[in-house]
């Protein structure tokens, strides 16, 4: 199933709400003054259902002027926009600011949708598609196919629906859900016995409840009590879908819109900012160095200046590199495109993508930063081996094999996973002769395999310490070097994601269960081991009434690994304390007459030759005794 976001856009009163209200059969106007005003000012969010079984989320955003900060952070996550333009008015103002900030942010999917066409005959209908088809020429909407509807009567509704299946079953890609998590907030709100609740469009990744994130730029950690999607309760969210998420530990007054929610330490907060910025065609203003600006991106809306680092000014049409100095502290991932306004009056003039969200302070025109610039805009050395890293997913990469690959040298690849280990995009693993690095999208899916088999195992085998370790191994990873798979289960073990005893593998915090089947099975052995002492019971002579085998089996060799009883030979226990007295017996026999006979053990311990004989081998297998070359005599093995 996708997860797919369709927003509208378009000037003010073109029918947006109303359009989205006939796809969805609900009112996206959330507040009173919304409905009074009969204008969109804040987000709101519904969803509807396609043929297909996908489900669709969509976003009304408003189109006021003054609220196109609310317009720029409903366009997170967007995969489809609907582009409403009124038949009876043709394209406004509004709409063409609104297009230049899609463009601005990537969206490449679109329908123009006509509106209101009850309110106008066939022949002007043609006129204005002709003039918007015009005006659309070189946009990203150039191309995109036209839908002729009537929110108010449903005329055209139906085809509408089908040509938004027909787009996102064919052309809108599906989002990567195993990266990091990052969940842009857009609203904040607190609820009676559940404390705070953010809500968002998750962009990348998954969140499952009780998982701890970071909020950013905030710096604390919270974990997830509970996520809703589309109002119903979910273990777990994905990249695509509108979430409301409740949080712990942390108040709605410490949050706003803006803030991001992703895992520890997978961001750091900056007040500097290295971008290209890309002037609109169509704006009437030049971009002088330090001008102040509104910048917006994600949900984010902060002022910054803008030291332009290789030019005097950008005007129409121009690009720059160009250094953003905000106000206050942001977090953001180095290839997140932004929009940035006119501080006075306020109006869109361009924007770009981001290439360094941590950056420091550089000096203008300086041949070096330019140069540095470049190569990040084209691609660093981090991300050649990010890129190579993706293609070993199944054995993990060498250094070495990856220093072949790309040509750089050691210094330099050392210094790019160290680079891509601090972001927490690559895990890495150092062994003697080489180091490995594994990328944390394939590592989170393995993990992700791996543990939920744990869970399985000891739900099926709940008197097992876990899975062997062997045959995780074996089953999941059995392409990776055995000493690099052996680093890997350590580096689960230190961060709390499995539990291990000796070589078997389970869940954090897994415990053996000593139920009532546990208690009855060694009960009803020990009464049967314990009086017959050395006279060895068999196991195939007691009954363990209703007991499945393989759980009987399971007790039997906890109780063996725990010393309380110890395996005499196959199919034959007996108490360890037992074994433990004829080892002693046994060893004092041998320091006065320097060997032992099964005859002399059967005498010892007033049992059969029949018993006596496994208590010998069982010496043997001690190292206590050893044969001599006679079958039934023994000599000291210590």
């Amino acid at each position: 199933m996708k997860h797919i976001i369709i927003g509208t856009a378009g000037h003010i009163d073109h029918g947006k709400t109303t359009l989205i209200k006939a796809l969805t059969g609900r009112n996206t106007d959330r507040w009173e003054e919304e409905q009074r005003r009969g204008i969109t000012i804040d987000l709101g969010f519904t969803y509807f259902d396609l043929k297909n079984g996908n489900r669709a989320g969509i976003i009304d955003v408003p189109g006021h002027e003054k609220f196109i900060n609310n317009m720029v952070a409903g366009v997170v996550g967007m995969d489809l926009v609907l582009l409403v333009v009124a038949a009876d008015e043709g394209i406004m103002p509004q709409t063409r600011e609104h297009m230049d900030i899609l463009e601005m942010l990537g969206v490449q999917k679109s329908i123009l949708v006509l509106n209101k066409c009850d309110l106008v005959d066939e022949e002007w209908l043609e006129l204005v598609e002709e003039e918007i088809k015009e005006e659309l020429e070189g946009t990203f909407l150039e191309h995109a196919p036209v839908a002729k509807v009537s929110a108010a009567t449903g005329q055209g509704i139906p085809e509408l629906i089908d040509l938004i299946e027909r787009l996102t079953e064919e052309e809108v890609e599906e989002k990567d859900t195993h990266t990091i998590p990052r969940l842009p907030v857009d609203r904040v709100f607190s609820l009676s016995g559940f404390g705070t609740i953010v809500t968002g469009t998750l962009v990348s990744g998954t969140i499952s409840k009780e998982d701890t994130l970071e909020m950013f730029p905030n710096g604390q950690e919270c974990k997830i009590r509970n996520i809703q999607v589309h109002g119903q309760d979910v273990e777990r969210c994905y990249a695509g879908q509108r979430v409301a998420i409740n949080i712990s530990n942390m108040k709605k007054r410490e949050l706003k819109r803006g803030c991001v929610l992703a895992p520890p330490g997978s961001m750091t907060d900056s007040r500097l900012m290295d971008v290209k910025l890309d002037m609109l065609d169509s704006t009437m203003r030049f971009l002088t160095n330090n001008a102040r600006l509104h910048f917006f991106s994600g949900t984010s809306e902060v002022l910054c200046r803008a030291v332009l680092l290789g030019d005097e000014e950008l005007g129409p049409g121009d690009s720059g590199y160009v250094q953003l100095r905000m106000e206050e502290d942001v977090a953001f991932r180095r290839g997140d495109r932004f929009v940035v306004r006119f501080y006075s009056p306020m109006e869109t003039i361009g924007g770009g993508v981001i290439l360094e969200p941590n950056a420091v302070k550089k000096k203008r025109f300086s041949k070096e930063v330019l140069e540095s610039l470049k190569q990040k805009e084209s691609g660093t050395a981090e991300d050649v081996i990010e890129l190579h890293a993706k293609d070993y997913a199944e054995t993990m990469a060498a250094v070495s094999e990856l220093a072949k690959l790309t040509a750089l040298t050691k210094e330099e690849i050392e210094e790019a996973v160290g680079n891509l280990a601090s972001q927490g995009i690559v895990c890495v693993f150092p062994l003697k002769k080489d180091t490995y690095i594994w990328h944390t999208a394939d590592e989170r899916v393995y993990r992700e395999k791996i543990t939920a088999a744990l869970s399985q195992y000891v739900k099926k085998y709940p008197y097992r310490y876990g899975m062997p370790k062997a045959e995780v191994h074996s089953t999941f990873m059995k392409r990776v070097k055995p000493n690099v798979f052996d680093q890997y289960i350590e580096f689960l073990e230190r961060e709390g994601i499995i539990s291990r005893h000796e070589e078997f593998l389970a869940p954090q915090g897994y415990e053996i269960v000593k139920d009532e089947v546990y208690e009855k099975v060694r009960r009803k052995l020990l009464s049967a081991i314990k009086p017959a002492k050395f006279d060895f019971v068999r196991l195939a002579e007691i009954s363990f009434v209703d007991a499945p085998a393989q759980a009987v089996e399971d007790i039997i060799l906890l109780l063996a690994d725990s010393g309380e009883i110890v395996k005499v030979t196959d199919g034959m226990y007996t108490l360890g304390a037992y074994m433990e007295e004829a080892k002693e017996k046994i060893i004092e026999k041998l320091k006065a007459d320097g060997k032992i006979t099964i005859a002399e053990i059967r005498d010892m311990f007033k049992t059969s030759r029949k018993s006596a004989k496994p208590i010998l081998e069982y010496m043997d297998s001690i190292k206590i005794t050893r044969k001599t070359g006679g079958e039934s005599e023994r000599v000291s093995n210590l």
